[in-house]
């Protein structure tokens, strides 16, 4: 193993009843980064984080967190990882500073140690601290949650599906939170459905799909593995048909004149769509263009998976 924040090798695991949610799993998250782990549901995501925090018994393989092996230095690893779940977990009897604080207590960390106020203030919820715990919103617990996760510093944050129910004003104070985790040392592994944010936030993405990893690559070079790219075409009269040409993949008539073509930028590029449409016999008025996004790599990939 080496001494990456989570190092996963070759890592399985079999419920009763035969079912395998995970198959040979390996992947390093390098120390520092915000690192992605995306993938359908039922993909495997939860039994691999609920391993790392020793909720799930593997059934083969070996992880380890911040150079601790889960099976060797059980304690150690634990304390160098908080979790945020997806299911909302602590009392509702208790308020917010209450919680962190028997949080804190859990971990050993000594009254002198404690940082309640402060995660409360950094997660925004330092007027609700003496509030009972049920009367907050669902996108202040979530936060809560996230505090929870801090109370212990762990060098490791895991966030699965963080953001789910949340405002998107909410959304991106947690993220500015994150990210300001993530430059004081934090090592950050995020799970969303929200595609957009982890091509915005995340250094490296794995990709899993049905237990296995289908992808593990740095953020640009997985958008860059498309080679589809899309341009909208206003043309100057309606159009009865869609114009056929061997450079376009696709063409859709979008509205009575515009033109949707989809085209492989390793094989022509737009100036020879654009000569295509005109050849047809159309003037044009208008262009713009979409490069592909990680929605349609995780879409091609998954499919390719699905199919094998």
């Amino acid at each position: 193993m080496t001494d990456a924040a989570i190092a996963i090798d070759q890592l399985n695991k079999i419920y009763e009843g035969g079912k395998q949610a995970l198959s040979d799993v390996s992947f390093e998250v390098p120390r520092g980064s915000i690192f992605g782990l995306l993938g359908p549901n039922g993909a495997g995501k939860s039994t691999l984080i609920n391993i790392l925090a020793g909720l799930v018994n593997k059934t083969s393989g070996r992880a380890s967190i911040w150079g601790f092996d889960i099976d060797q230095h059980p304690r150690n690893a634990k304390v160098s990882i908080g979790i945020v779940n997806q299911e909302i977990l602590f009392d509702p009897f208790f308020t917010p500073f209450e919680t962190l604080e028997i949080q804190a207590g859990l971990y050993g960390v000594p009254k002198d140690k404690r940082r309640s106020m402060e995660l409360l203030r950094a997660v925004h919820l330092e007027d609700k601290a003496r509030a009972y715990s049920r009367t907050l919103s669902g996108g202040m617990k979530r936060r809560l949650m996230v505090a929870k996760a801090m109370v212990h510093s762990p060098p490791v944050l895991v966030l699965d599906e963080p953001t789910a129910g949340v405002d998107i004003e909410l959304r991106q104070q947690l993220w500015t939170y994150v990210r300001g985790l993530n430059q004081a040392g934090v090592t950050v592994v995020l799970t969303t459905h929200y595609l957009e944010e982890a091509e915005e936030l995340c250094d490296r993405i794995a990709i899993i799909n049905h237990g296995k990893v289908i992808a593990n690559e740095p953020t640009r070079t997985l958008v860059n593995m498309t080679q589809e790219k899309l341009v909208e075409v206003t043309v100057d009269r309606d159009v009865a048909a869609a114009p056929a040409n061997r450079c376009f993949e696709k063409i859709e008539v979008k509205s009575d004149r515009v033109l949707a073509i989809t085209y492989a930028k390793d094989k022509v590029n737009a100036g020879e769509v654009l000569a295509a449409v005109q050849a047809d016999g159309y003037g044009i008025v208008d262009v713009t263009t979409r490069e592909a996004d990680l929605e349609d790599v995780f879409l091609n990939l998954t499919r390719a998976a699905n199919a094998a």
